[in-house]
């Protein structure tokens, strides 16, 4: 087994052992710790590179390997059919209570570096719906949600037994949802469920939708990528951390 040099392993409370990529700012962090939950692919290099620029920004983040049961340490998915239809694999193979059990060992750590009072939790499409479920039920001060899907329905597990989407009312930090007109997986119907339940539930947040832009905008290097898009949505997210 060979764990990544910028890696920590914590107990989780099923008694697995989570891998997870660390990224320290150059001075003292920020009061506010940083949790990213990948998208399918895993912790690939764009989420190292989210990372990366997390620290840049002054932050202590940290990004676990949700897969973590069912793949070895440092396992990631390429951009491909393969890769899609492996991550889709591992994504059905975790269930919400062990997400939430990976979130809290993460949260668990970052509040024992001396530092960090607040944590926060940026998430990318199925990290995204990840990151709405932990709002929702684990103490976040702060939740970025990048196209996050399937939030309505139960078709993963994260989303079993009830819609995540259901859980809303009981988020107590404030919540970013980002995502863009164009994107195949949540369309203007399921956008309007999820502004209307963050609405009715009186969440304090911030809804955005890009024009002209579709799923996975992020990434540079891949079809969706939108780089005006991209620029606003991480300004977005600082400004969150920030508050």
């Amino acid at each position: 087994m060979t764990i990544p040099n910028d890696a920590v392993r914590l107990p989780v409370a099923d008694g697995s052992m989570l891998t997870a990529h660390v990224a320290r700012p150059a001075a003292v962090p920020a009061a506010t710790g940083v949790i990213v939950a990948h998208e399918l692919f895993g912790v690939n290099p764009d989420i190292q590179g989210v990372l990366r620029d997390l620290a840049a920004a002054g932050y202590l983040a940290i990004a676990p390997e949700f897969y973590h049961r069912d793949a070895p340490p440092g396992h990631w998915l390429e951009r491909d059919d393969e890769g899609r239809s492996e991550g889709f694999k591992l994504l059905h193979a975790l269930s919400r209570q062990q997400a939430l059990d990976d979130v809290a060992a993460c949260i668990a750590w970052l509040r024992a570096q001396w530092a960090i009072e607040r944590v926060a939790m940026i998430g990318f499409s199925a990290g995204g719906h990840l990151a709405y479920l932990a709002a929702s039920q684990l103490p976040l001060s702060r939740t970025a949600v990048l196209y996050g899907g399937w939030l309505p329905s139960t078709e993963i597990p994260l989303g079993q037994p009830s819609p995540t989407l259901d859980l809303t009312p009981e988020i107590t930090g404030r919540l970013l949802y980002i995502v863009g007109e164009d994107d195949a997986l949540i369309d203007a119907a399921e956008r309007a469920q999820i502004r209307d339940a963050l609405r009715a539930a009186g969440v304090d947040h911030e809804f955005a939708v890009y024009p002209a832009t579709g799923h996975a905008f992020f990434w540079p290097g891949t079809p969706a990528f939108n780089p005006a898009a991209r620029d606003d949505a991480w300004s977005r997210v600082l400004a969150l951390l920030a508050r």
